[in-house]
């Protein structure tokens, strides 16, 4: 259903622009509203961007995606990445989880910067 090549270009922009979106933007950019089943299948995708990024040696652009009501992302992009990087933070939510966050988004902030 989502394309994520169009996705990963989407990010790479708001990267560039150093900027974040929320997940309600993001679908409304792909021309979707927002629903549970729909964000679910976009968090896959995120995953899946992620992945193919860390094989290559690019930082995530996941990060960049984030909840309205606080600026992080969800619960489950921080899961994801249990076993798969040692520094997370303990919990998802609170100073630790923003200073993490914002250190990733940091990272891909500037590795996408524009020339």
């Amino acid at each position: 259903m989502f394309d994520p090549t169009e996705i990963r270009a989407l990010l790479i922009e708001t990267a560039r622009a150093r900027q974040t979106l929320t997940y309600g933007a993001l679908l409304n950019l792909l021309g979707h509203a927002f629903t549970r089943p729909l964000m679910r299948q976009l968090c896959k995708v995120l995953d899946r961007i992620d992945e193919d990024g860390r094989v290559v040696g690019e930082p995530g652009l996941a990060v960049l995606v984030v909840r309205q009501s606080d600026g992080l992302p969800g619960q489950g992009w921080f899961v994801s990445r249990t076993g798969v990087y040692d520094d997370l933070p303990l919990e998802w939510e609170g100073t630790e989880a923003r200073a993490y966050t914002q250190a990733r988004q940091a990272e891909a902030f500037d590795y996408w910067e524009a020339p």
